[in-house]
């Protein structure tokens, strides 16, 4: 059936995967259709729910064939919760997908050819990877249809989970999760249940009420773990009654931290962290460098891809002592100091000012002399004084956000050009965008993806650039 408000596609068949893990087919007439939860190989019939002049976005009506490229998802809220989407997907194939959307940005968006595409590093570990999981607690969890249509009073109403995407009031009640080691599981459903036990109110994100909003989990590589708890308000005795519960029951918890947060949103970054036993923060360790990581610390959540991530940015960047490196969106300093011990000073420049107190900090336990870090705006931080002051740099490494880096960076670097440029992203169509914008002065010598989130779309770039 076709029409401008109803068209359906029959047989359409998905031959590729694209940006944020949607499945491609093409009509007949050859107009590109974005397919949701399938998988390349799919054959299906799609009903479009959003036509533009290039391509549809459409959901599937029926499976006609299944692609041979299919596994069967380990986790048992595969499809409802929103992370993890390709577990359905054979690993090679993740990375094959991953791989292949890297390099064919930086030739369609950058208009880039002719650089040595290299292989994309797996990760060893497919589930199990992360070392930071965030939990939420709801007083009206997530309803399935089949809860809904029965008319029956839903009693067990609170959940401790995810939230369910584009539904910020409705939070997953999560039986498992493969992300997190153990034991993650066993401390999240335990807490849940003592919660309930006690009569704990559990958030209304509605109404903004109730006592318990968010529980943290972090763990380091020597699985030590770190428990944050978010409070919606004070009460001093049911704080400790929670607290001591994990304390007694997970021994192997090192420390745990706590908020107090009435706000109306769970970011933790202006709360006042409260330590309830521990030292409040664990220690990581890159090749002998010790990093703080406390509950506000950004640390890469797959420890082994991040090691990974840095040896082929320093080897990128092939120092040999005596060079001044820029490291922007330095973060906490992680990188600069990765690559210090084979540079003659590096300069780390970074937004978020706690980032910058736990650079400066890292690098002092470290014992580190030749990092500087600055606090700034990186688009106003880049004056001639600031480069006059710190030294010309002979490379610089950038690991911006998202949505790449500011245009007036790109032009900072293009005036004062730095022999190389280590370009390490997370997300590769605004790499490619910045690196158009960089060609007429630079060549891309060579790319390297990396795979830091297995069973997700996600996936991380390092790019080399030399002078031209």
């Amino acid at each position: 059936m076709r029409g401008k408000k109803n068209i359906q596609l029959k047989n359409l068949e998905l031959t590729t995967a694209g940006a944020k893990g949607v499945a491609i087919g093409r009509t007949e007439e050859g107009k590109t259709v974005l397919v949701s939860h399938a998988i390349p190989g799919d054959v299906v019939d799609v009903q479009v729910v959003k036509s533009k002049k290039n391509y549809y976005e459409a959901n599937v009506l029926d499976f006609l064939h299944y692609s041979p490229d299919r596994v069967k998802p380990r986790c048992m809220h595969f499809g409802i919760c929103g992370g993890c989407k390709w577990q359905n997907l054979s690993y090679e194939k993740q990375l094959e997908y991953k791989e292949k959307e890297v390099y064919d940005n930086i030739k369609r968006i950058g208009k880039i050819d002719g650089f040595l595409e290299l292989p994309i590093y797996p990760s060893r570990e497919q589930y199990n990877y992360r070392n930071k999981m965030e939990f939420s607690f709801s007083g009206s969890r997530w309803l399935t249809f089949e809860e809904i249509r029965s008319g029956k009073e839903i009693k067990d109403k609170e959940a401790l989970g995810f939230h369910i995407p584009q539904q910020w009031n409705k939070v997953l009640d999560l039986k498992e999760c493969f992300l997190q080691k153990e034991p993650s599981n066993k401390i999240r459903n335990s807490v849940k249940e003592f919660a309930l036990e006690q009569d704990m109110e559990f958030y209304d994100f509605k109404e903004q009420k109730g006592f318990l909003r968010t529980l943290m989990i972090r763990s380091n590589s020597k699985n030590e773990l770190l428990i944050l708890v978010q409070f919606f308000r004070e009460d001093e005795r049911q704080i400790k009654k929670l607290l001591s519960f994990i304390q007694e029951r997970f021994p192997e918890v090192k420390t745990i931290v706590y908020a107090v947060n009435p706000k109306g949103n769970d970011s933790i970054y202006d709360l006042d962290i409260r330590i309830f036993s521990g030292e409040g923060f664990l220690m990581e360790e890159i090749e002998g460098l010790k990093f703080k990581i406390g509950a506000k610390s950004f640390f890469q959540t797959n420890y082994e891809q991040a090691v990974k991530l840095y040896e082929i940015t320093r080897d990128f960047a092939e120092l040999k002592g005596d060079e001044t490196v820029y490291d922007l969106y330095t973060g906490t300093g992680t990188i600069a100091q990765f690559v210090s011990k084979k540079a003659k000073s590096v300069i780390g420049v970074e937004a978020v000012p706690e980032a910058v107190i736990a650079a400066k900090e890292n690098a002092e336990y470290n014992n580190i002399r030749n990092c500087r870090f600055y606090c700034g705006d990186m688009k106003d931080i880049f004056t001639d004084e600031f480069i006059l002051e710190n030294g010309h740099p002979d490379v610089i490494i950038t690991d911006p956000p998202r949505d790449g880096m500011h245009k007036n960076v790109v032009k900072t670097i293009l005036r004062i050009a730095p022999e190389k440029v280590v370009y390490v992203s997370c997300n590769s169509s605004t790499q490619a965008r910045d690196l158009e914008l960089m060609k007429e002065k630079y060549r891309v010598v060579k790319v390297q993806a990396v795979d830091m989130f297995p069973q997700t779309h996600h996936v991380e770039s390092v790019a080399l650039l030399k002078l031209r």
